[in-house]
């Protein structure tokens, strides 16, 4: 398939990544594929059939390049002028066959990792090391540095940073454990003073209640002693009536 990117439809864009594999390129190249691409980071054309990348725009942006499965057996050169900042190039799978067309890489200062996989140069006696030695800015070749160590996915570089950022927001916050005691706390201390006050509104009324009964029982002692008093004043009136109406009947 034949791309062709309309230059007019993404002069001055924003694009950050561009995958373009699979696709077929026009006399070495991808028409519409141009400088205007000034913030490209990742630009992938694996299988293009790219035969030189002497028409590669200057990405000064670009940090990542993907361009394996096609046909470059040299001009790596115009790497380090076009893509001064990569730090990864992947050139698996391309006619690349000595050191002497690799030595042109020595020129990108940030380059970390480097993809030769499938190059006809990995048959060489001592391919790794030699590598090794001439690109001496690398830290991973083919996906592995030189004790083995295989390279980290820049996924889970990301998962990684995810979690320390947890990690850290989790320290800033403090453990779980200690507001879930403090609020037990603070709850068993209200319930608390629930039942202080309760038992002082108990008490409270039941002093009042006896204070009440005792009023009652003074008021009642009152008015039985008011009634006997009034008793007694009829039976003395009567005892001074009777000696009269025994004077009364003697006159009769």
């Amino acid at each position: 398939m034949l791309i062709k990117l309309t230059s007019d439809l993404l002069s001055g864009s924003k694009v950050t990544e561009l995958v373009l594999d699979n696709c077929r390129s026009s006399n070495g190249e991808i028409e519409g594929l141009n400088d205007s691409f000034k913030e490209l980071e990742f630009l992938s054309m694996a299988n293009v059939e790219l035969t030189s990348l002497a028409k590669l725009p200057t990405l000064s942006k670009l940090r990542k390049l993907e361009l394996s499965d096609n046909i470059i057996s040299g001009g790596l050169e115009v790497l380090a002028e076009r893509c001064p900042n990569l730090t990864y190039l992947n050139l698996s799978g391309n006619k690349i066959k000595d050191l002497g067309t690799v030595e042109a890489l020595q020129n990108l200062k940030n380059l970390k990792s480097l993809d030769l996989f499938n190059c006809e140069i990995t048959n060489l006696e001592d391919y790794r090391d030699s590598i090794f030695e001439l690109l001496q800015q690398i830290t991973y070749l083919d996906g592995f540095d030189q004790e083995d160590n295989e390279a980290p996915d820049s996924e889970d570089d990301d998962e990684e940073g995810d979690e320390d950022d947890d990690d850290e927001d989790e320290d800033e916050a403090g453990p779980p454990g200690e507001y879930e005691e403090e609020d037990d706390e603070d709850d068993g201390g209200s319930d608390l003073g629930e039942g202080e006050e309760e038992e002082e509104v108990g008490l409270s009324y039941l002093m009042k209640e006896e204070i009440q009964d005792e009023d009652d029982d003074d008021d009642y002692v009152e008015e039985g002693g008011d009634e006997e008093e009034e008793a007694e004043g009829v039976r003395g009136e009567k005892r001074k009536r009777d000696p009269e109406d025994e004077g009364e009947e003697e006159d009769d």
